[in-house]
């Protein structure tokens, strides 16, 4: 039987599991993600937030545990059947087509074709690219503009705008401020923002910046040895609390080493 929906919980992995082999990725990691929420997932590298994330999209299967979207128990089998129960992700490859143009990237694989013939139908797709883009505070100087010669920044928030008017109801952000100044970061971060003001998605947002952490998000869950080893009230951690947990960890590896 299902859990009990607490404080309007829309994703819950529970004890969840995954080996490669000899390796142990995940070790029974438990996380709640709640309606609206911004959950920064942090942890060093090889901590399992790249496992945790790709079950909770349908590529890998875990090996033990459960899934539950909005407090049904789910079999996430793909990509696309996680994509069809809301889940999309913005991975640092962005997949986004640097030859096409910012409209025709926001309905990839997506596109609106005049009927009965199947032509594509580039006004309407502008008009709505237009109207999500303003609506999300995105500006481009054209749509028109091939994505190629968007900043890093625009990219990013391309990609995000495209997930989020797929009808995403759980969106993963993968590092999106990995290699961006600090304009970019701002950039990004004012749109995360944005999105939990709205309250009409909830995500999960893995990043390496405490900082970036602690200024978007609600909570924050710590990944270590493939367990979620601490889960905290943004606003009661600090940087330097998380810096401590981490900074520990490396001490107790070296020691045991």
């Amino acid at each position: 039987m299902a859990p009990e929906l607490q404080d309007e919980e829309v994703l819950r992995a529970e004890d969840i599991v995954k080996r490669f082999g000899a390796l142990t990725a995940l070790a029974g990691v438990t996380l709640t993600l709640r309606r609206g929420e911004v959950l920064g997932l942090i942890g060093d590298n090889g901590a399992g937030k790249s496992t945790l994330i790709k079950i909770i999209t349908g590529f890998h299967r875990p090996d033990e545990g459960r899934l539950f979207i909005e407090g049904k128990q789910v079999h996430l089998r793909s990509v696309s059947q996680a994509r069809s129960r809301g889940i999309q992700t913005v991975f640092q490859d962005l997949a986004l087509v640097n030859e096409l143009s910012v409209f025709h990237n926001m309905f990839l694989n997506a596109e609106l074709v005049h009927k009965p013939v199947p032509f594509l139908n580039n006004r309407k797709m502008k008009e709505r690219t237009r109207k999500y883009l303003d609506d999300m505070g995105v500006r481009v100087s054209s749509i028109d503009t091939e994505v190629a010669q968007l900043s890093g920044g625009q990219r990013q928030a391309i990609a995000v705008a495209r997930s989020v008017y797929s009808k995403a109801k759980i969106l993963l952000l993968d590092e999106p401020l990995a290699a961006m100044g600090a304009k970019e970061g701002a950039m990004i971060l004012d749109l995360v923002q944005r999105l939990k003001e709205r309250r009409e998605v909830s995500i999960i947002l893995i990043a390496h910046n405490y900082a970036h952490v602690l200024e978007v998000c609600d909570r924050v869950n710590l990944l270590q040895h493939g367990r979620v080893a601490y889960d905290k009230a943004a606003d009661q951690t600090s940087v330097q609390e998380l810096t401590e947990l981490v900074v520990a960890e490396y001490r107790k590896a070296r020691e045991t080493a």
